[in-house]
C-alpha cells in the first residue's frame, strides 16, 4: 500500500522584530546592523549548536563561515540530503559586522573575504537572490565570526500544508 509523505509548513506565529532589528529586503545587509537570520540543520545538530554555540564550516561556496539566511524558506531546505521531517532551523540574531556582496561565481573574493593577505576584511559575505550563486535563487549569507550569532528560537516544522518554495 503507498503512503503519502506527509507535508511540513515552515512558519513563526508569534514573530515580532525587537527594537534595532531590520527586516529582510533584497538589499544588501547594511553595515554593523542586526538581522534576524535563519540557519537549517538536523536535529542533532540544532540541539549542539544550542549548548555549544555554531562553529564555522570549513568549506562551501563563500569559504569558511557560518552559513545563514535572511529567509526562512531557503534555511528550511537545509540539510538538502535529509528529510523535511528530520530538520530544524534555528532563528539567530546577528550584527553582520561589515559586509561584501559576492554576486557571481568566481568573484574574486569569494572565498578569500576575510583574508587579509587578499584586501580589505569583511565579516559577512552575501549573495543576493537571483544572482547566479544558488539554484534557488535565494539570498544567503556566511558570517565569519560564530560568536557574532545569537540563538533565539528553534523551529520545527508543522505537519499541514507546505509553503511554496519560491
Amino acid at each position: 500500500m503507498f503512503q503519502q509523505q506527509p507535508l511540513y509548513s515552515w512558519e513563526e506565529e508569534d514573530f515580532v522584530l525587537p527594537d534595532g532589528v531590520k527586516r529582510m529586503g533584497k538589499e544588501q545587509p547594511q553595515r554593523n546592523q542586526m538581522y534576524n537570520m535563519y540557519h537549517g540543520t538536523s536535529r542533532d545538530i540544532a540541539d549542539v549548536i544550542m549548548r555549544e554555540g555554531f562553529r564555522q564550516s570549513k568549506v562551501g561556496m563563500l569559504g569558511r563561515g557560518v552559513y545563514l539566511s535572511r529567509d526562512l524558506n531557503k534555511a528550511s531546505r537545509y540539510p538538502i540530503d535529509l528529510a523535511e521531517a528530520q530538520r530544524v532551523v534555528l532563528r539567530v540574531r546577528v550584527n553582520v559586522g561589515k559586509v561584501i556582496a559576492i554576486n557571481c561565481q568566481g568573484h574574486p573574493r569569494q572565498k578569500t573575504w576575510h583574508d587579509a593577505s587578499c584586501g580589505e576584511v569583511y565579516d559577512t559575505a552575501w549573495c543576493p537572490p537571483n544572482c547566479g550563486m544558488t539554484q534557488s535563487g535565494l539570498e544567503e549569507d556566511c558570517v565569519w565570526d560564530p560568536n557574532s550569532i545569537t540563538v533565539l528560537k528553534r523551529i520545527d516544522p508543522r505537519p499541514g500544508a507546505p509553503q511554496a518554495h519560491r
